[in-house]
């Protein structure tokens, strides 16, 4: 488990390395891609030996019985988040995107509105749109760099043509891990306009110390109307398996999206479902919280070199590895500031926009690579941002 070593992902097909320089005009041969959310570092040793398994036997045909792999993920939400999960309510899609998009289809139709508390995970709002279903943005407060709910003001936006709210729980981009309070919240303004509740929570064991990731599932009261998406590869740098559980308690919410998965002809790919049953493991367990504690360094040492930056402030992150830096500070306009990181310190990141409402002047940069690359990233912002000093 050596976090530290360096790997060359260029030219290995990485959508992170291999096409951030038509992207963002960063090219990899001295630059740094820190945008899109994947890791820097090899997978755990149970999945790489689950997967060379299954390359030594040599017959890569259809996946069949599936309890094994149903007792994992039942065994990890239950030893890693006190969350007991009946193996019948588990929905394995091709990863939490296109657990989305099924979502959307089973539960509303075209014209409805579907509620997003922004700025949030991006490819949400394109779903949606490719639906034909309309995004509802509600505007988290930005409260001295801590998002906070606002249901109050949320209330006055709803016309009743809202038939879903989608829940990003930890939140990317901002870091935050939900109390038990504002989860209740969340629950309350669901009840209240008749929303289906859909909580991704694919962020939810890449949560620091001194902090609890509470599950929704464990709300008093949301099992009407709540569909729970989980996923190992944001956790174990998995993404490319595009392998993703949607879990649905209520029997009936589970028919209704069984049904459109019929309909559309989804099933897993076995590579996922194998490397998904080796991690969520002892062993992956312990993988798990070895990455965990690197990335905390990794995040220290970041926040540090970036908020010594005057006008840049990195939003504190409870959880995920993705740092939001806000450059309001600084007074430049977007254009301006994003020229600086990307042409200056020649260092690829996701635009604050493409998160939605109140993304304007943000960007994210992705911090599970080795720690190498996060002191490079700071030393070349500080020399782009010298100016300011």
């Amino acid at each position: 488990m050596s976090f530290d070593d360096i790997h060359n992902r260029v030219g290995t097909h990485s959508l992170k390395w291999d096409i951030m320089e038509s992207l963002y005009g960063v090219s990899p041969e001295d630059g740094l891609s820190m945008w899109v959310a994947d890791m820097d570092f090899k997978a755990a040793e149970p999945i790489q030996n689950a997967l060379q398994s299954m390359l030594d036997h040599g017959i890569l045909g259809y996946y069949g019985n599936d309890t094994s792999y149903r007792a994992a993920i039942c065994w990890w939400m239950e030893n890693r988040h006190g969350w007991t999960v009946d193996p019948a309510a588990i929905f394995t899609t091709h990863g939490l995107v296109n657990g989305t998009g099924v979502c959307v289809d089973a539960f509303t139709q075209e014209g409805d509105g579907v509620v997003l508390m922004t700025p949030v995970y991006h490819a949400f709002a394109r779903v949606i749109t490719a639906a034909g279903r309309r995004v509802v943005e509600c505007d988290l407060r930005n409260d001295n760099g801590r998002y906070e709910m606002d249901f109050d003001a949320w209330d006055q936006q709803m016309d009743g043509s809202e038939k879903m709210l989608i829940l990003c729980s930890p939140h990317n981009p901002g870091g935050r891990v939900w109390t038990r309070t504002e989860l209740a919240g969340v629950l309350a303004f669901a009840k209240r306009h008749d929303l289906i509740l859909v909580s991704d929570e694919i962020h939810h064991d890449l949560v620091f110390p001194g902090t609890t990731h509470i599950p929704m599932a464990n709300i008093d009261g949301a099992e009407e109307r709540l569909v729970m998406m989980t996923s190992p590869s944001k956790t174990f740098n998995i993404a490319g398996t595009h392998c993703g559980q949607v879990i649905i308690p209520d029997t009936t919410l589970r028919a209704q999206f069984g049904a459109r998965m019929a309909a559309l002809g989804l099933s897993p790919n076995a590579f996922g479902l194998h490397a998904t049953e080796a991690a969520y493991s002892p062993e992956g367990a312990k993988w798990a919280d070895a990455v965990l504690n690197y990335i905390d360094g990794n995040r220290k040492l970041f926040d540090e070199g970036i908020n010594a930056i005057p006008g840049l402030t990195s939003m504190p992150m409870e959880a995920t590895y993705l740092a939001w830096v806000d450059f309001s500070g600084t007074g430049m306009s977007m254009q301006d500031f994003t020229k600086r990181v990307e042409k200056d310190a020649k260092i690829a990141v996701n635009h604050g926009p493409s998160f939605g409402s109140g993304g304007d002047n943000f960007l994210r940069f992705n911090l599970a690579t080795p720690r190498a690359h996060v002191e490079e990233a700071v030393k070349r912002m500080q020399a782009a941002f010298g100016d300011l000093q």
